[in-house]
Order: structure tokens, then C-alpha cells, then sequence
């Protein structure tokens, strides 16, 4: 992720300036720091001295910083729990910030944190003796800094950074349009952010395929970045005078607040299917997760929510926007249903895909100020993009950017006209249902990992596919193992021929890996398989056997350019690697 060069942030605030200059309605960070005060002066040993803890509000500082190696002198730094804690390396982060920090703010309690890190590792967790207890609270008054315990810091850290990047250049932020679920993310996102510009409004993205402004995207190491990225990005963007932000909303990244304080208007809502089980409990945890979009306690500025009535956790999603009072719009590829945008009559093709979108609106569909005119209709619409899934990744960009420049002076089917012909100028994001060229054949670079992914992928191939559909995958190391054998009958269930091979084995052997996907296949499914440890040699094998009426997928990395491996990341990408063997096979 890029930032400026110029920093707003070179001369020094205090606490008490950020709560007297920020909007109160806004950032609460009155509250905030009030809250802070109270928890610190309860929660620190009784021998720091409470006008210590008390002038922390007027201790002057640059920035915030949640990477200790990151810290530079007069820095505030936050030290946040990890999803799997190390009381030691905590400690660490602890003492190394705590020479150059103008003070920490820790989500951790301190006094059990250095009393544990100093314990045994079989010792129980809780203070056992007075002597500990004073050594640690020794430990604390010999800090050069002071430290206090927040351990609802995420509930305002967001609003926090923010403030400390406004105070001494004010900047206009985008506006805030928020994808979550499984699969869809990335491209809608992208397609929100190219129709929301085809239609006259400068555009932005933040996610798995990059953040930045369209055509000029730098390489994200998270869909989701912490809570200082996020905010930076933000501010970087209205600096730009980017007027709308479409951002990808992972599980990881709303459970732990990342997002808080970004001014989403506009939430949408895809799928959910098996992922991520590896951090989430179970599927209702990680629907809960997904939720988190779609409550204002959370997202103050929440107008639309924009949600998939055919998906099943969808019921979820709309509770919580009805609890929140929200304009609720639905989408469906169901022509029986009502939702409020639906596509009928499909007609795809290896070209795209021409549909019928029809609108309906309810009274509760619509505020009082939100958009005149006739509401409701058909149109027909012709999109570029390949696949019946990316139909639904369409009507909710399509309701995001009806949503983003809904108000009382639009007209409903004006803006539908409008948005619809822009619609053919639409491109797919990188790795997306991207088709590589060749002279003969159908070649498919696409970034499904989930069974529901590929699944979708097939199937809407499937239809196109005069010859043979091939699937080239493998999953992922490191990660839920039990989602490997449902990968292979997800990909044997949607082609005729399947090779399984690496993705990213990160510190697993991809052998072991490829053994935990055959599980449970069949004789007739084995002789429809191919394995192939190495990722290259697979995809060459599938360029010199497939026949000129064959179409083939290469999923699971899309738009990644490496491959993992026992910590290293290699050059890899999946495109070009396709592109070369086809040109050694004389195909290109």
C-alpha cells in the first residue's frame, strides 16, 4: 500500500487537541478518551503515580503505530492482542516500543501480561504471589513511557487514527462502499468503483487485487488491511480527491475492527460459503462476522444494505440491517422472487452474458428522499463479463451505484439508463473469469478456493463447452484441512477432467496436502484425475492434452504472482505461466 509523501501528521498533538478539533458526533473520542482515562487509573498498579496516568492526554506525539519495529521517536504505540497470543513476543513489543514511544496504548493488561511472560509456561495464568506481583509492578514505574490498558481500544482506534490524520490538514473523505462475503468480493468491488466513474464520479478500490485508484492498483498483502492501513488509505484517497471508496470486507477483518471508523454508506452482502474455518468456529461464527457490516452500532454512516436473497445466511444479514433501520435492497438471479433488482432471461455466452434486469421497489424500499421518478421496470442489459455468478456480482453494483447517487433530485429509470450503458465497458478484475488468448481452445484464469467458488465456476462454463471441461486446482497449506476433499468433488463434480495439483503449500508438503484431497474419490473419479505436484508442469499438462473444443480452468490463485513455500514467496503467476506454455505447445 502506498502513502503520500507528504505527511499531515510532522507536528506533534496531544490527546486533549484531537478531542477539541475532531467532531464529537463523529469520532465520540471525548468518550473515548474518558473511557481510557477511567480503565487506566482502575487497571494500573496502585505505585504509578495517577498524574502520570492522567498526563498522557497532554503528552505531545507524532503518530500512531501498531508495528513496533515500525516506531519511530515520539510515536503512540497500540499494542493489540494477536488471534493466537504469545505472552512473550507481546512483551517484547512491549518493551522494545517502550524506549521510543511517547507512550502505549495496550489492549493487553499489562500487569497479567508481564507477570506471565515472567512465569513458567506451565504456571497458571494469574498472579500467585506478592512478590510477583511487586516485581512486575517494579517493571511498570521503570518504564520510560507511560503505558494504559484500553481493552476496548478497537472499539474508537479507527476514529482515533483518523482524527490524528486530519488535525492539521483537513481532508474530504470518499465515500465508503463495503463488499463482505465469501466469493464476489474483489470483483465487485471493482465494477462498483468502474461504474460509479463511468457515471461521473472519481473512484478508488481497497483489496485482495490491489488498492488504489483504477488502472494504477498496488499489490495488498491482506484483503483487509490493520486499522492505521485502512485509515491511511482513506485519508491517501480523499488527498487524491477520490470521491468513492469500494472496499472488500473480510470475516478477519470485521471481527477484529479493522474497519472501525470508516464511513461506509453502502453495504453489500454476496454469499457464504465453507472458508476461513481455520479462524471462525463454525459457519454461524463467520456469518456473525459478516454481519458486524450491516450493524450501525458499528458503521455509524450506514444508509443501504445490499443483500443476496439467494444465498442462505442471507436471512442473517437482513435481520441485523432491519434492526439497524437501513434501506434494504435484495438482489436475485431467481426470476421468481421479488427482490428488488432481479435478472431474468440469461442468455450467456463465452462473450458475456445479455440479461433482463428488472427492478421492483416497496415503499419501505425507498426513503421519502431518495429517489423520484417511476421506480420499477425492466431493461436490457449486456455485460462482458463471463460466468451466471458474475450476473449477481453485477445487479449489486449496479443497486451500490443506484444507492451512491440516489437522491430527491434522480430519477430512478434515468440513473438505471444511464449505469446500463456503461455496463458493456466493464472490465473483470485480474483473475477473475480472465481468458487468456489462444488460437485454439478456451483457456481461464480464475481465483475460486472455495468448493462453492469452483463450483460456480463450472457450471457456468459447463453450458459454453463443446468439448471438454478441465480443472487445474490444488488448496492451500496451512489452512483447513477440511475443506480439501470438498475442493476435489467440487471439481469432479463440475468437469470431466481434473488435475490436482500445489497452490500456495506454504509449510505443508504439497504431497500431503494432495493426499488429504483424494479422500473419498471413487475408481471412476481416479480415471478422471491427474496429479501433478508441481504447479507449472500441471498447467503445461493441461495445455497438451486439451483438444480445440475444450475449455480450461486454472483456479485457485487468480490474480496472485507468487507462490508459498516454506516461508518464501516465489514468482508465480498463474496468467503468465498459461500464457508461455502456450506458446511452447504452438497454441498461442
Amino acid at each position: 500500500m502506498t502513502m503520500s509523501t507528504s505527511s499531515p501528521s510532522c507536528a506533534t498533538v496531544t490527546l486533549k487537541e484531537l478531542v477539541e478539533a475532531s467532531d464529537h458526533n463523529r469520532h465520540s473520542l471525548q468518550q473515548a478518551l474518558t473511557a481510557m482515562m477511567t480503565a487506566s487509573m482502575q487497571d494500573l498498579p496502585t505505585q504509578i503515580s495517577i498524574n502520570q496516568v492522567a498526563s498522557v492526554a497532554n503528552i505531545p506525539f507524532h503518530q500512531f503505530q501498531l508495528d513496533s519495529r515500525a516506531l519511530a521517536a515520539s510515536n503512540v504505540f497500540v499494542l493489540l492482542k494477536s488471534h493466537t497470543p504469545n505472552c512473550q513476543k507481546s512483551r517484547d513489543y512491549l518493551y522494545q516500543a517502550a524506549n521510543n514511544a511517547a507512550f502505549i496504548l495496550s489492549e493487553i493488561d499489562p500487569v497479567a501480561l508481564l507477570t506471565t511472560a515472567n512465569m513458567p509456561t506451565d504456571a497458571p495464568l494469574a498472579l500467585t504471589t506478592d512478590t510477583l506481583q511487586t516485581s512486575v509492578q517494579q517493571q511498570m514505574i521503570a518504564l520510560p513511557c507511560p503505558i494504559l490498558y484500553v481493552p476496548d481500544i478497537r472499539d474508537f482506534l479507527g476514529d482515533l487514527i483518523q482524527a490524528r490524520l486530519q488535525y492539521q490538514q483537513p481532508t474530504t473523505l470518499p465515500t465508503v462502499v463495503a463488499v463482505t462475503g465469501t466469493n464476489g468480493k474483489t470483483t465487485i468491488s471493482q465494477l462498483v468503483a468502474q461504474l460509479t466513474q463511468l457515471t461521473g464520479m472519481s473512484s478508488a478500490v481497497m483489496g485482495t487485487a490491489g488498492n488504489g485508484r483504477l488502472g494504477s492498483l498496488v499489490q495488498a498483502s491482506h484483503t483487509t488491511g490493520d486499522a492505521l492501513a485502512v485509515q491511511q488509505f482513506l485519508y491517501q484517497m480523499g488527498q487524491e480527491g477520490a470521491e468513492l471508496l469500494a472496499l472488500e470486507a473480510s470475516s478477519h477483518g470485521l471481527d477484529q475492527q479493522r474497519l472501525q471508523g470508516m464511513p461506509v454508506s453502502v453495504a453489500i452482502y454476496t454469499n457464504l460459503s465453507r472458508d476461513h474455518l481455520d479462524y471462525h468456529a463454525d459457519m454461524t461464527e463467520y456469518a456473525a462476522a459478516k454481519a458486524k457490516l450491516f450493524d450501525r452500532v458499528h458503521f455509524p454512516d450506514l444508509t443501504h444494505a445490499i443483500i443476496n436473497i439467494d444465498d442462505e445466511y442471507a436471512q442473517v444479514m437482513l435481520d441485523t440491517a432491519h434492526a439497524s433501520d437501513l434501506i434494504v435492497w435484495t438482489y436475485s438471479l431467481d426470476a421468481t422472487k421479488m427482490a428488488t433488482f432481479v435478472a431474468t432471461d440469461i442468455k450467456p455466452s463465452l462473450q458475456g452474458v445479455e440479461i433482463t434486469l428488472r427492478s421492483n421497489f416497496s415503499d419501505t424500499d425507498i426513503s421519502d428522499t431518495d429517489i423520484s421518478g417511476d421506480k420499477g421496470g425492466n431493461i436490457t442489459i449486456v455485460s462482458p463479463l463471463l460466468g451466471r455468478f458474475n450476473v449477481a456480482n453485477l445487479l449489486a453494483a449496479i443497486a451500490a451505484t443506484v444507492a451512491i447517487g440516489s437522491d430527491v433530485d434522480s430519477d430512478f429509470n434515468s440513473d438505471i439508463e444511464r449505469i446500463a450503458a456503461a455496463v458493456p465497458k466493464l472490465q473483470g478484475a485480474i483473475g477473475r473469469m480472465q481468458r487468456v488468448p489462444s488460437a485454439e481452445g478456451c483457456f481461464i484464469v480464475d481465483y475460486a478456493h472455495t468448493p462453492d467458488a469452483l463450483s460456480q465456476v463450472l457450471a457456468s462454463l459447463k453450458t459454453h463447452c463443446k468439448g471438454q471441461l478441465w480443472a487445474v486446482f490444488g488448496c492451500g497449506g496451512d489452512r483447513d484441512a477440511g475443506k480439501r476433499p470438498l475442493m476435489a468433488q467440487a471439481g469432479l463434480a463440475g468437469a470431466d477432467q481434473v488435475i490436482l495439483t500445489a497452490d500456495n503449500p506454504r509449510t505443508e508438503d504439497p504431497n500431503a496436502i494432495l493426499q488429504d484431497m483424494q479422500a473419498g474419490m471413487s475408481a471412476e473419479q481416479y480415471q478422471r484425475t491427474h496429479i501433478e505436484p508441481a504447479r507449472q508442469t500441471a498447467i503445461e499438462y493441461a495445455v497438451s492434452q486439451a483438444s480445440a473444443d475444450d475449455i480450461i480452468v486454472i483456479a485457485g490463485k487468480g490474480h496472485e504472482t507468487y507462490q508459498e513455500i516454506n516461508h518464501v514467496r516465489y514468482d508465480f503467476d498463474d496468467s503468465i505461466v498459461l500464457q508461455n506454455a502456450l506458446k511452447q505447445a504452438g497454441r498461442a
